[in-house]
């Protein structure tokens, strides 16, 4: 097993919108951590700190939580499971952290990345991508960064569906039904626009539909 990466938080009192405020005005995000237990805990954790995991570990890598609680160090495995930011300033708003048993599989939405260029591309063919991210089911410590997918031998007309796409060993995918995850389709074309009726051609004039108003 990989080592995991630690993030030290700090057990939160206050709750509500008010007491966030004054968390971030003192360089803190307010963060809730659950698990499928129904354990929640309120917690925060310093900007700056949290800034530095979250490029390491993202949404895919998990992460130690450690904190104190009654003169103990509790030590706890969990995802960044949501991150909300504000909507124009580079602010972190609010954390979500989803405990994980390291011992049990979950479910996690993992992005998609293209790599290779596309043999049909010489003839013009354009690169679609239908799924940005794919469910896929493994133990915590084995979910990938990413799903890799190579689109080198595509040619204009084919897709590269889930069911031919090789996942990391020890995760599966989860879907009902085989879909495209990727494909490459034919030029666009930009459509002529319709030609403006004109009056021989079965327009009314003004004076028509002023009369068929008072009918």
């Amino acid at each position: 097993m990989s080592e995991l990466v630690n993030l030290q938080v700090e057990l939160r009192e206050k709750r509500g919108k008010e007491a966030a405020k004054k968390l971030r005005a003192n360089d803190y995000i307010p963060a809730v951590f659950y698990n499928p237990q129904g354990e929640n805990i309120s917690l925060k954790v310093r900007n700056g700190l949290f800034h530095k995991v979250w490029l390491k570990a993202g949404s895919t890598s998990v992460v130690e939580l450690e904190f104190e609680k009654d003169n103990e160090t509790v030590k706890i495995p969990a995802l960044i499971w949501s991150v909300d930011k504000h909507p124009y300033k580079t602010v972190f708003i609010h954390i979500d952290f989803y405990g994980v048993d390291l011992t049990k599989e979950v479910t996690v939405s993992v992005p998609v990345e293209i790599t290779g260029k596309p043999k049909g591309a010489e003839d013009g063919g354009v690169m679609e991508i239908y799924r940005q991210h794919l469910d896929l089911t493994c133990l915590p410590v084995n979910i990938p960064n990413q799903v890799l997918i190579d689109v080198s031998k595509l040619e204009i007309g084919d897709n590269i569906n889930i069911d031919d796409i090789k996942l990391p060993s020890g995760a599966r995918a989860e879907y009902e039904e085989n879909f495209a995850v990727v494909g490459l389709v034919p030029p666009y074309q930009e459509k002529a626009e319709p030609e403006a009726e004109t009056e021989e051609e079965g327009a009314e004039s003004p004076e028509e539909e002023a009369s068929d108003q008072e009918e």
